[in-house]
């Protein structure tokens, strides 16, 4: 499992009964996580006193329940030897507050990479494209060991996001490229203009809409978006990432499918599931899957 465990500002506390207890800075949120089916005592003192809690509805979506949480507040994250990163937080629709921490383990492996790179080549240039770019967490690692970042998503706001915790984290004027901008149609006029990049990181929607309408579903769109990515890879790539959150894509899924997209690509390729550390009970919740290409 890829372990995100580096975390200082950041902890899951404990989970129990579809909830998730996490302290997030000084705050402690507690949000539904439907991996989270075991029933168990919830000793912990943190279960009463709260910040803030996110209602599921039984219909879909839910609210927030506030206590004592500022609109927006920040937390740090120490990323190996690359500096310190910045995140703006607040709670938004559907129970999130603009960062994955379990992301931190993939910012890690190819922050690592990238700085490798440029330590054995200082002239070189590491062209990173990151794919449905949220509000910038992958982004920022990667601009922070030494890459030239191409930021792509279609939500203005999200993008606004992520300039923010870039200025936040001292890349204000890091070599970022931020565009609003539908990953599928971007990658398709790179394709035409004949540019390339060194690496691709992508967490694809499980369900979205494009501009037009399109709908986005991963299971039937997902494969022939990697293979449509690969006419974007330069000849000997870094390293190519794949996130996903849907349950059905499971990280052999993920092996298989990058497999046989970058196939023509040197290197060597896996998938495990991401997770965090939980502070109570020592084991580890799982949140997700990530299947990553290194080339050789």
């Amino acid at each position: 499992m890829y372990l995100a465990s580096g975390w200082k500002d950041y902890e899951v506390i404990d989970c129990s009964q579809g909830e998730k207890l996490e302290r997030w800075g000084k705050y402690i949120l507690l949000r539904p996580d439907p991996q989270v089916i075991w029933d168990t005592e919830k000793t912990n003192k943190s279960w009463k006193h709260l910040n803030a809690h996110y209602h599921r509805s039984a219909k879909g979506g839910g609210d927030w329940e506030f206590f004592d949480l500022p609109e927006e507040w920040q937390i740090g994250y120490d990323l190996n030897t690359c500096g310190h990163l910045t995140f703006n937080l607040k709670p938004f629709h559907f129970k999130h507050t603009g960062l994955f921490p379990e992301q931190a383990a993939n910012w890690e492996w190819f922050s690592k990479l990238i700085s490798k790179a440029l330590a054995e080549n200082p002239k070189r240039e590491i062209k990173v494209l990151n794919l449905f770019a949220y509000t910038g967490g992958a982004t920022l690692a990667a601009a922070a060991a030494g890459a030239h970042v191409t930021h792509v998503d279609a939500a203005k706001g999200m993008v606004n996001w992520a300039k923010e915790n870039a200025q936040s984290s001292g890349l204000g004027d890091a070599p970022i490229r931020w565009l609003v901008d539908d990953c599928r149609k971007f990658v398709e006029r790179e394709i035409r203009r004949g540019n390339h990049y060194d690496a691709i990181i992508m967490d694809p929607p499980s369900y979205g809409r494009g501009p037009k309408g399109e709908i986005w579903k991963l299971e039937d769109n997902v494969y022939d978006f990697i293979k449509l990515t690969t006419q974007v890879l330069s000849d000997q790539p870094l390293f190519f990432l794949v996130n996903s959150y849907t349950t059905g894509l499971q990280p052999a899924v993920l092996h298989y499918m990058i497999s046989t997209a970058l196939k023509k690509f040197p290197g060597r390729i896996e998938a495990d599931e991401v997770g965090l550390p939980v502070s109570d009970s020592g084991l580890v919740l799982p949140c997700g899957a990530a299947g990553r290409f290194l080339g050789d």
